[in-house]
């Protein structure tokens, strides 16, 4: 295989083997690289292909901003331009990329970049490449955001995108180093990703391991996710863009799976714009995340989320165990959106029902037992939690607040489960918490 490679110019020599590699794909099919280190630009994989990274190869990108061109996909929820996915799988259908080597993108040069924009608190476009992207993304001033750095226009790449795609797996390969979100797919079905390792330093920011946005039928198991942010998370868009847009995530299956690290285990939102709904995530281990369970909204972001299923989890040393959060706070300045008091129902009014924890046990937590927090015009429903423990550390040291990133609401008197503007049934659910071990605050209709 390696001699039929070289004829592309595809050998581990330090070249950038991007134009060869994909010209290789195109025409057999089928490209193994072996073992060694492969320099390369961003790149994209046709339909009918199969790319097979062997143990000891790394496919390693270039992180020269230059040579991710601009393509049309969303970034953090909206439709816009942004630079070219490191691998980008395009409008295709039956793809695979598979084996037990790595796929690495040269974050730290893209994290520096970040690292500076946020100590000088740049909030324009300031490089060519920024002010490029900022005409080509004329009301990007007025988007929605996540703090991922829409402001400056620095729009990075993920390390795998899979976007308009019917058929696609991953499986086997270390995904490592990414530049902003991991692997992302996006207005896709029928995506199978098993047996994969995604590893991002704890402060590398933006880095969640695996979106699944406005997709279907995607099914992620036996995996291992370490990254700097989100976890696994289910996305729908964000903000007006995506209430228009309208696509959801469903039928969503996350089984087998062990989280570290990361800002949330298994994650729902913040860009909840369409429908999230039918998820399962199954005998999963969330080992010190800052949440296990995730889900969070507000005011604006829209979107119905509903019939999802966590059972069999277990959570160790995480901030908090299981989170509703429709307070969430990054993307936006606009403080009116935190109110305590009821705001008019809209399209960008988030709605939540039908919630199921069951069998789920956290141990070692420090900051609180969970909290399930809705809005006043719009009360989550049907929340049912059984059969689960959740048992905060003795010597818990973290602030109760930090339980999640919200803004507008009271602190809490004690460290125990909070329950606001929610309808719950509890059973044979046991908290270990200071007093009081659950916390009723107004608008709550407990079974």
């Amino acid at each position: 295989m390696l001699d039929v490679l070289d004829s592309y110019g595809i050998v581990p020599d330090g070249r950038d083997i991007s134009s060869g590699l994909m010209e290789a794909l195109s025409a057999k099919k089928e490209v193994v690289l072996t073992e060694g280190i492969y320099m390369t630009g961003p790149i994209t994989i046709p339909s009918d292909s199969r790319l097979v990274l062997e143990k000891g190869s790394v496919l390693r990108f270039i992180p020269d901003f230059s040579l991710y061109t601009p393509v049309f996909t969303r970034w953090e929820g909206v439709k816009c331009w942004a630079m070219h996915p490191c691998v980008f799988i395009n409008e295709a259908e039956n793809v695979v990329i598979t084996g037990e080597g790595t796929i690495d993108g040269s974050g730290n040069v893209w994290w520096d970049v970040v690292a500076d924009h946020k100590a000088r608190k740049v909030r324009n476009p300031e490089t060519e490449i920024e002010k490029m992207f900022a005409s080509l993304n004329p009301e990007y001033a007025s988007q929605a955001g996540g703090g991922g750095g829409r402001d400056s226009q620095f729009l990075r790449p993920p390390l795998l995108q899979i976007k308009d795609c019917h058929n696609v797996t991953i499986s086997g390969i270390t995904l490592t180093n990414s530049p902003f979100w991991t692997l992302h797919p996006l207005f896709s079905e029928n995506i199978t990703i098993e047996h994969i390792h995604i590893k991002n330093p704890a402060e590398a920011p933006n880095t969640d391991g695996i979106d699944i946005e406005s997709s279907s039928h995607v099914t992620v198991i036996d995996s291992e996710v370490d990254v700097g942010d989100d976890g696994i998370a289910l996305k729908s868009g964000s903000g007006p863009d995506g209430i228009r847009d309208n696509i959801p995530t469903k039928h969503i299956v996350i089984k087998n799976c062990t989280v570290r690290s990361a800002h949330g285990g298994a994650v729902i939102g913040s860009e909840t714009a369409a429908e999230i709904a039918d998820v399962l995530v199954e005998d999963c281990f969330f080992d010190g995340t800052d949440r296990g369970i995730r889900i969070k909204s507000r005011r604006g972001r829209g979107g119905h989320i509903h019939d999802a299923v966590f059972r069999k989890i277990r959570m160790r040393n995480n901030l908090c165990p299981f989170v509703i959060n429709m307070y969430y706070r990054c993307g936006t300045e606009d403080m009116s959106l935190f109110s305590l008091q009821p705001l008019p129902v809209n399209d960008g009014t988030p709605r939540l029902y039908n919630i199921t924890i069951e069998d789920c046990h956290a141990e070692g937590m420090r900051a609180s037992a969970g909290m399930v927090v809705g809005l006043p015009e719009s009360p989550v429903k049907n929340i049912v939690i059984r059969n689960s423990s959740f048992a905060v550390s003795p010597d818990a040291d973290m602030p109760i607040n930090s339980s999640d990133m919200y803004l507008g609401l009271p602190d809490p008197p004690s460290r125990g489960f909070r329950i606001r503007n929610a309808s719950l049934t509890l059973e044979n659910l046991s908290v270990e918490s200071d007093e009081p071990k659950v916390i009723i605050e107004e608008g709550v209709e407990k079974a």
